[in-house]
């Protein structure tokens, strides 16, 4: 089960999202005076469910009054008509909180459900999906967590937690081995160097120069069946081992890959492509 980091960071980001929406103050909010709710949240299609524990605290941020019970948990598989979440408290609150933590949820509900898909094509290869640096500014964090909930695994969060070099460092650089030279000067000693490459050359000039993982980009599963095990032999030989990632493939086509020797997919799609997952809340009376 994924683990949603609470940093304070994170707090201060839902307190800035409840303040965008509710500006002034909710001007609907007389129309419900002192009244209790209750409101259930259901699925309107089937998905992997992802945000219960933000919604929650949402709420607590606008009322400690509210009560919320997280029905299921994120990472779960949903259909139409699963009950998530049951909420009771000031009807102001659960009124004035409602659009921002759907939205979330929805959002995070669709990463978590397009990276479920694409895990399912990987069953039993020992190949793991991972994600990029491709999200929504202010939602790396979350978006980065829906991946987890899904079943795939994150990548760098950011540029400071490994070295990527790739091709304008490269070419900026003066070559791979000026470029490795430098970052190893500088960079702290458990950060791994990452190299992406684009031919077979440029793969194995990783190896040679100790790269910890080669990015093999937009390779046919053809020329990474082959490749694959030369570039493991040659870091064997250095007594090291390698990781070896592929990119750039088409979502549809990674089943096409689960023969190859290789560790990790990275794919940008869960985020840039998802649509969101659609949920509603629904007020009863008790």
């Amino acid at each position: 089960m994924a683990t949603l980091p609470w940093t304070p960071e994170l707090r201060h980001s839902l307190e800035r999202w409840l303040q965008e929406d509710l500006g002034r103050g909710d001007l609907s909010a007389p129309a419900v005076e002192d009244a209790q709710g209750c409101a259930l949240w259901l699925a309107k299609e089937p998905g992997c469910f992802c945000g219960g524990p933000l919604a929650a605290e949402l709420f607590q941020l606008l009322n400690p009054a509210v009560q919320v019970q997280v029905l299921v948990a994120d990472g779960d598989a949903v259909v139409p008509g699963t009950e998530l979440l049951r909420l009771h408290g000031p009807a102001a609150a659960l009124l004035a909180g409602e659009r921002v933590a759907l939205n979330l949820a929805m959002r995070l509900s669709g990463v978590a459900t397009a990276t479920a898909r694409l895990v399912a094509q990987l069953a039993d290869s020992g190949i793991h999906l991972v994600d990029t640096r491709k999200t929504t500014p202010g939602l790396r964090l979350l978006e980065k967590y829906a991946v987890r909930c899904g079943g795939g695994r994150n990548h760098r969060m950011g540029l400071d937690d490994a070295v990527m070099l790739k091709e304008n460092h490269l070419a900026w650089c003066g070559g791979l081995v000026p470029a490795l030279q430098r970052v190893r000067t500088h960079a702290p000693w458990p950060v791994a160097v990452i190299v992406e490459a684009e031919t077979d050359a440029e793969a194995a000039a990783a190896v040679e120069a100790g790269a910890e993982g080669v990015l093999l980009d937009e390779f046919a599963p053809a020329a990474v069946e082959g490749l694959a095990p030369k570039l493991r032999h040659m870091a064997r030989q250095q007594g090291k081992s390698v990781v070896l990632e592929v990119s750039g493939i088409r979502p549809e086509h990674l089943r096409a890959y689960v023969s190859c020797d290789i560790d990790l997919i990275s794919t940008s799609a869960p985020v840039t492509r998802s649509p969101w997952l659609d949920l509603a809340m629904r007020f009863y009376k008790t």
